[in-house]
């Protein structure tokens, strides 16, 4: 199975890399493909996620060809 996986902003900076192209044996959550993606220890509570271009949950199962994409919180005023 494979995915798509984009960083944006910060996270592209702290992950160092703007994308991957993840090879997974099996679907998986979300945040646990954050965790095989990026090698970090915890799933960081203020990332944005969005699973084929929808704002979704670290929850969200993740299928074959699907692309995932990884945002910073954002602030305004």
């Amino acid at each position: 199975m494979t995915i798509n996986i984009l960083y944006f902003a910060s996270l592209r900076e702290r992950i160092g890399r703007g994308s991957d192209t993840l090879e997974l044996p099996k679907s998986l959550k979300i945040n646990q493909v954050w965790l095989q993606a990026t090698g970090q220890e915890s799933f960081p509570d203020d990332v944005l996620i969005a699973l084929n271009q929808e704002y979704t949950d670290a929850n969200a199962i993740v299928n074959d060809g699907d692309e995932v994409a990884f945002f910073p919180p954002v602030t305004g005023g």
